[in-house]
């Protein structure tokens, strides 16, 4: 299959056709943007020498500004043992990354009138009409309280529901009914019956009163099977991936695609990269090809090309809208991709999380290369993908390691990008 690997210093040489149905977007050279093809092409050196190091088994760099592709790099080896090469259009298990996507599906229904993220869960999961908390006891052990209030649908969105991934104080509960981990892809069972069983368990924190990163979207996917009616694959897939043009984007992987399906590695302790074993687990190579094909894990599941989730982001960075197709309207991406829990935030200084994303709100206090408003989110395969509206840049940085232990290239790649922008966006004139 035909693709393009493109960077400024040797885009003559490997400039190859790429099929219409996967082109994002114009591919122009990177000064045409404004941005230096010579710092991209350090970029690209950068990600090689972490390849040459023994520290990434590769990857895809797809980097686009003002509505351009300026960069689009796959480098190392999609399967290292095969010595297959890593291609353009290799697919990737992005995770939490399916974040974002599934949120999107709530706005949508809202914007349809079919439910309010003022809504309790309750009134699409019957199971939520009464929750717990578990409250840890002084000297050992917890009680077991009410909720103060209903779960929302928003508290899900913010992930401010308190429900997390079953390592709570009560964890022994959560690992007695067989659920702990976002990695759902080898359940025989709808995700609509994983969440029934979740309703009965102790929560980690209050609604409201913590960012508790767990099962929130996941719940979300079964809110929108009730609200829609539809299987959550086929929700996205007919209301998001079709229009967007993202042919790659599913749950599970068609067999015909399988030698596109990057491999799965992990990190060990001494920092020597190790192939991940053909296990059903989040640390191999997981159930995405043979397994049962039942669970579709709004918070976790998906797999997707660069090209694909990009024109995802583009979506967003647009409005709610790309290519004549309107997926959001504006307000409801204005709503997305602002802050909603003031300073609960635990994991990083100067940002806030909007509905499903994180927001960039003070760029000194975060001490990395952006902008104020940028927004996006990460998954545990170790994929990252952000959009910046005050530079109109969109990147998706697609790697398969996990563990991914003390990993820099995340760092790189951000001050790669950034460092590579010659001008801000806005009305000065393109050379």
């Amino acid at each position: 299959m035909s693709r393009r690997f493109r960077t400024a210093a040797v885009a003559a040489l490997l400039l190859l056709p790429v099929p219409a149905i996967g082109q994002t977007s114009a591919v122009v050279l990177p000064a045409e943007a404004g941005v230096s093809g010579a710092a991209l092409d350090r970029l690209t050196r950068t990600l090689g020498e972490q390849v040459s190091a023994g520290l990434l088994p590769g990857g895809v760099l797809l980097v686009m500004r003002e509505g351009d592709t300026v960069l689009e790099h796959a480098f190392g080896w999609r399967d290292i043992e095969a010595d297959d090469l890593m291609r353009a259009d290799a697919i990737f298990r992005i995770a939490s990354m399916t974040k974002p996507v599934t949120s999107v599906g709530v706005l949508m229904l809202q914007e349809e009138g079919r439910l309010l993220l003022s809504d309790p869960v309750s009134k699409y999961i019957p199971e939520f009409a009464r929750t717990t908390v578990a409250v840890a006891r002084e000297g050992g052990g917890y009680d077991v309280v009410d909720a103060a209030r209903p779960i929302t649908v928003r508290d899900l969105l913010t992930q401010t529901s308190g429900i997390g991934y079953g390592y709570g104080i009560a964890r022994d509960r959560w690992e007695g009914a067989a659920i702990t981990g976002w990695y759902l892809a080898n359940r025989e069972e709808p995700i609509a019956a994983t969440v029934a069983r979740m309703a009965a368990l102790p929560f980690d924190a209050q609604p409201g009163e913590q960012f508790v990163y767990g099962y929130s979207t996941d719940i979300l996917g079964v809110v929108i099977e009730r609200a829609s009616g539809q299987p959550l694959d086929a929700f996205l897939r007919e209301r998001i991936f079709l229009p967007l043009r993202m042919p790659d984007t599913s749950f599970f992987l068609q067999p015909s695609r399988r030698d596109r399906l990057a491999t799965v590695y992990g990190m060990s302790a001494e920092r020597e990269l190790m192939r991940a074993p053909d296990a059903s687990t989040n640390l191999g190579q997981g159930d995405y090809v043979t397994g049962p094909r039942m669970s579709f894990s709004g918070g976790a599941g998906l797999l997707s090309t660069a090209h694909d989730y990009a024109r995802f982001l583009q979506m967003l960075l647009h409005g709610g809208a790309l290519d004549g197709v309107r997926i959001l309207s504006p307000k409801s991406v204005q709503l997305m991709t602002v802050n909603h829990i003031g300073d609960l935030y635990p994991w990083e200084e100067g940002v806030g999380f909007g509905l499903g994303v994180v927001v960039v709100g003070d760029l000194g206090e975060r001490g990395k290369p952006g902008s104020v408003g940028e927004f996006g989110w990460n998954g545990a395969y170790h994929t990252a993908a952000w959009v910046d509206p005050q530079e109109q840049l969109v990147v998706v940085y697609l790697t398969q390691v996990i563990p991914a232990t003390g990993l820099v290239d995340f760092d790189l790649v951000r001050a790669g990008v950034y460092g590579a922008i010659t001008h801000a966006y806005g009305p000065t004139p393109r050379p």
